[in-house]
């Protein structure tokens, strides 16, 4: 009788907790898992010591380590984002390892106890070409490209209304300018092959509905995506569960059917059509317009400074997407080894343009695990001037990286089309997650730039990071990726002129561009 007790108890007690997980709205996993959801918290909590046994280090985990999925954690929940007893980074051996060289003093600083933790961009987009639309972005970091489609409904609500709270933009990625990018942030419109949301019915490209599009919603910028870390040479893959009828309305293809996007543009076939099609854009628009592409052979960026030297046509911005980006479905050799990472790859297009003295005139904008304060530094040092972050924004939404972002599995609801697995998603919430996260990663730039003893993380230089070489020796950023002296720096007139945006006229910042 009394073993019926308390088993009766105990399953009052376990409808009573799922009751509850179906209800709140904090966590998106307990929601859909009610009751064996709390498992994972957890092994969670237990991690770190089952680790240290029978697993894994806090450093071991790929694409992203314990420790780097801690502090993004951390930092959206605004709770205390730092590490006691030490490092767990092996510092006096492990080869590639990034140093910053922290100065003795330094001129006037910005304050950090802004919450906002304002940082704009220390160039003003489209303004050396003259567009009539162009800006200054209020923040060097935003949400890279993920489509309506390969995210739900609910994670581009929640990042889109992120980047609103934290004064970010949002790029729509290919897929289309969906309802879920209109919740008040502002957005960068990415323009694929497939030209989804301004094409015609054959599948090529429309300019008018892309004036529509543009005319319909809070763009500021135009991004023709050429390729990309996570499957450079192909084009956008998006399963077939994942196409819904809402998806294919918006997209204009068929519902419950592979949406691959060919791996060329047919409005353009080479870099000088390109540019044609480039100064098209921008000329209809009155927008800023720039490229999107993962770096493998140069002849193409190459071709493409020689062009733009001769200044009547040009790119307003480049995004550089490094190979180990990625956050849908790929087949793993190109995931795996098609494209140059990140690093190696953006110094040598930067290189390309710096050769021939355009590196002031073009925004560039980084993509690739850069959403960590050293990944980012080191893009900042390189010549980056914004940064985009992808994966690391979903995590702050909650993705708790299970890798099944191609099964429409997605046990978050964050990348999948399943309405139980959405339903997890609490926006307004998530959202709030998604700009602490933002926020909290302009005030970390800030304060490394400061310990450099700059205004602006676009400040560091190639000399202010060492990267290990071996156990006993280090090399300048500038020296492993053959930098000449003043690569990787703003020109004196935009130094100047961020320094004093951020540190002598605090008000500043609310003017627009002119």
């Amino acid at each position: 009788m009394r073993a019926r007790s308390i088993g009766a108890a105990a399953a009052t007690a376990l409808a009573l907790v799922a009751a509850r997980d179906l209800v709140q709205k904090k966590h998106a996993l307990l929601r859909n898992f009610p009751v064996i959801g709390h498992a994972r918290y957890l092994l969670e909590t237990i991690g770190p010591e089952l680790r240290q046994y029978v697993v894994t280090s806090n450093e071991e985990e790929r694409p992203f380590s314990r420790d780097q999925r801690t502090w993004i954690y951390a930092s959206a929940k605004e709770e205390n984002n730092y590490f006691g007893f030490g490092t767990d980074v092996d510092v006096e051996h492990v080869q590639g390892h990034a140093y910053v060289k922290q100065r003795t003093f330094a001129g006037t600083l910005p304050d950090l106890h802004d919450p906002q933790a304002p940082l704009p961009s220390a160039k003003v987009l489209g303004g050396p070409r003259g567009r009539a639309k162009a800006f200054r972005p209020a923040s060097v970091v935003n949400i890279s490209a993920m489509s309506f489609g390969s995210l739900s409904g609910a994670a581009i609500t929640a990042l889109n209304k992120g980047a609103a709270l934290a004064g970010a933009m949002q790029n729509t990625g290919e897929g289309g300018l969906s309802p879920y990018h209109r919740n008040g942030g502002d957005l960068i419109l990415q323009i694929g092959t497939s030209y989804f949301g301004c094409r015609n019915e054959d599948g090529t490209f429309s300019l008018d509905k892309l004036k529509d599009v543009v005319a319909s919603a809070p763009v500021k910028a135009i991004e023709i995506k050429l390729s990309q870390g996570a499957k450079p040479g192909l084009g956008g893959m998006l399963p077939g569960a994942k196409v819904t009828p809402e998806i294919a309305g918006i997209r204009g293809i068929p519902a419950g059917k592979d949406c691959a996007s060919p791996s060329r543009h047919t409005a353009f076939h080479d870099v000088d059509s390109m540019l044609d099609f480039v100064e098209l854009l921008a000329a209809e628009t009155g927008l800023p317009v720039g490229i999107k592409s993962a770096v493998g052979e140069m002849s193409f960026w190459q071709e493409l400074a020689t062009l733009m030297a001769r200044g009547d046509r040009g790119v307003d911005f480049v995004t550089i997407d490094g190979g180990e980006g990625g956050t849908g479905a790929a087949p793993l050799i190109f995931t795996d080894s098609v494209s140059l990472p990140f690093r190696m790859g953006f110094s040598r297009v930067y290189s390309t343009f710096a050769e021939r003295g355009l590196t002031d005139d073009i925004t560039f904008i980084g993509s690739g695990k850069l959403g960590l304060p050293e990944n980012a530094a080191v893009a900042f040092a390189l010549g980056v001037d914004m940064i985009n972050v992808a994966r690391e924004a979903m995590l702050s939404i909650g993705c708790i990286q299970a890798q099944k972002c191609h099964t429409d599995k997605c046990p978050t609801g964050i990348a999948t089309q399943d309405p139980w697995l959405v339903r997890g998603i609490d926006a307004p919430s998530k959202a709030t997650r998604a700009a602490v996260y933002l926020r909290t990663l302009r005030k970390e730039l800030l304060k490394v730039s400061g310990a450099v003893g700059v205004a602006h993380p676009a400040l560091i230089t190639t000399t202010d990071i060492e990267i290990m070489n071996g156990d006993y020796d280090a090399r300048t950023l500038a020296s492993v990726y053959g930098y000449k002296d003043g690569w990787g720096e703003l020109g004196p007139e935009l130094a100047q002129e961020i320094t004093a945006l951020l540190t002598t006229e605090p008000n500043a910042l609310q003017k627009p561009a002119g």
